[in-house]
């Protein structure tokens, strides 16, 4: 989000750039940042910072209302053919691709908080 301006230059200029976002709907390293330097666990308010699902971003709907084409991949089946697809065209093209947040992380935040 904070480069989304991004895309409009992309389109301006009709690059040949396959944009890949990687959509997990979290901001995890800030969880474990948060895990570090804090000691009591985290309230719901500030575990809603680290939530970035309300509202969910929608990369095909950004993409395409800056004149950027964009598809979706839930598999890496679909993003391969959309990957090759995109490569073949000119101009940019995103692909918005949902990847599940690790559970692993949240692992990861108890030990810090436990071992510190």
């Amino acid at each position: 989000m904070y480069t989304v301006q991004a895309l409009w230059s992309m389109a301006r200029e009709k690059t040949d750039i396959v944009i890949v976002v990687l959509k997990n709907d979290a901001y995890a390293i800030l969880g474990l940042e948060m895990a570090r330097v804090r000691e009591q666990e985290l309230n719901a308010r500030m575990k809603s910072m680290l939530d970035l699902s309300n509202p969910t971003l929608d990369w095909v709907n950004i993409s395409t209302g800056l004149s950027v084409p964009a598809t979706r991949a839930g598999t890496a089946e679909e993003f391969h053919q959309q990957f090759e697809a995109a490569l073949g065209a000119k101009g940019p093209h995103l692909i918005e691709c949902q990847v599940a947040a690790r559970k692993d992380l949240r692992a990861l935040e108890d030990y810090i908080h436990k071992n510190r």
